[in-house]
């Protein structure tokens, strides 16, 4: 089988989690720990970095530190892996659904429109006209390493007191080059940003996350929280509720060996992405999705576009064929507002979102695909079984 996304070991991951055994420095403090947060601020340009035990984790803690509370609301996209979704839960508030742009995004329009029209702006915080509820932050989702158009999003929402939490899990690597933002990383624009390294991310730590932030306050209360809010290390003194959340320093070891190799895997990414389009072009009813041509993309993800009345499949026909030749692929997740826990939840104008989903399959982008591999995948689709 073809696998769709998994790790490519092929750096010092040996040689530091041996480091790491040797010095018996394997749980979750160790001189690893400082460096992946070193090494994480220092390539996108952040000005804090706090590791975490996913990334989820890391989402969670930062709508805690920014003060998002029960009953309040979160805008979030319905078409996204449903993490950041259930963070929102987690802190006991509600997600409200967007629809997504052409690059799998929230979509910047309907955003502002909702915003504009859909909610009021009093004493300093912005209201639900429907609901009466404070909307207390965003997630906007930077979905298979597609950057989203945030500049005039980041306008509206701060002066609407909204804030901004970027969800750059499948992002590390990518960053604008025109524009407002042009050079800013994703993950930096926002109050907070959230990463994660996960197997099958751009680099891995096996599992572990990360929160990126400028701010000195916001990066110390992430520290607090994700070490269990501890004010003396000797005596257990704690002034809240606090979190296990510590990534550890073999995972952290993965992360620096990976980060080493970032921008060569950034560099196979692309000319793989290059390769699959030109010979899928070729194949009438079906095209890989672009990528914003305001960014630098990390290229994490290949997604194809399956025009049905065209190629003679549909999405799930194409997923059977891949299957029945070795070749793993994925359609993108069941849009959230559609979920069971999230049935009741509010969603606005969502069009776009329902026509990728259907017409949408992942296809195997890993590091180390092999040009053997790669063609394999064009020949079964060329093929159409």
């Amino acid at each position: 089988m073809i696998p769709l996304s998994v790790p490519h070991i092929s750096g010092k991951e040996w040689e530091y989690v041996k480091e790491c055994l040797d010095t018996e420095w394997i749980s979750s403090v160790g001189p690893y720990v400082d460096l992946f947060e070193e090494r994480i601020k220092n390539y996108t340009g952040a000005s804090f970095a706090v590791a975490c035990v996913n990334g989820s984790a890391a989402l969670h803690t930062a709508l805690l530190v920014l003060g998002v509370q029960p009953g309040e609301e979160v805008i979030v996209p319905t078409l996204t892996f449903i993490a950041p979704v259930n963070a929102v839960r987690y802190v006991q508030a509600e997600p409200v659904f967007m629809d997504c742009d052409d690059f799998f995004n929230i979509d910047p329009e309907k955003t502002i429109d909702f915003i504009q029209n859909e909610t009021e702006y009093k004493n300093g915080s912005t209201i639900n006209k429907k609901t009466g509820k404070r909307i207390a932050a965003i997630i906007p989702v930077h979905v298979f390493g597609n950057a989203v158009d945030l500049s005039r999003l980041f306008r509206i929402c701060r002066e609407r007191s909204i804030a901004i939490i970027e969800d750059a899990s499948e992002s590390l690597g990518t960053f604008y080059r025109s524009g407002p933002l042009s050079s800013a990383h994703t993950g930096t624009i926002g109050h907070m940003g959230c990463f994660s390294f996960n197997g099958n991310k751009i680099i891995t730590t096996g599992g572990g996350g990360m929160i990126v932030t400028n701010s000195p306050d916001l990066a110390e209360k992430a520290k607090h929280l994700t070490t269990q809010a501890k004010t003396d290390p000797v005596y257990y003194i704690h002034d809240q509720i606090g979190y296990n959340y510590r990534l550890t320093n073999i995972q952290a070891a993965l992360g620096v060996a990976q980060m080493e190799q970032l921008d060569t895997y950034k560099k196979i990414k692309k000319v793989n992405y290059n390769a699959y389009k030109e010979q899928i072009d070729r194949i009438d009813g079906l095209s890989l999705s672009p990528t914003p041509p305001y960014a630098d993309n990390n290229h994490w993800m290949y997604s194809l576009r399956i025009e049905e009345s065209i190629y003679g499949k549909n999405r799930d026909g194409l997923l059977n064929h891949l299957t029945k030749n070795q070749i793993q692929s994925r359609p993108v997740w069941n849009l959230n507002h559609t979920q069971k826990p999230y049935r009741n939840c509010q969603p606005y104008r969502i069009e776009k979102a329902v026509h990728l989903f259907n017409i949408t399959l992942n296809i195997p982008c890993s590091v180390g695909l092999k040009e053997e591999e790669m063609f394999s995948v064009i020949d079964a689709l060329s093929s159409k079984g």
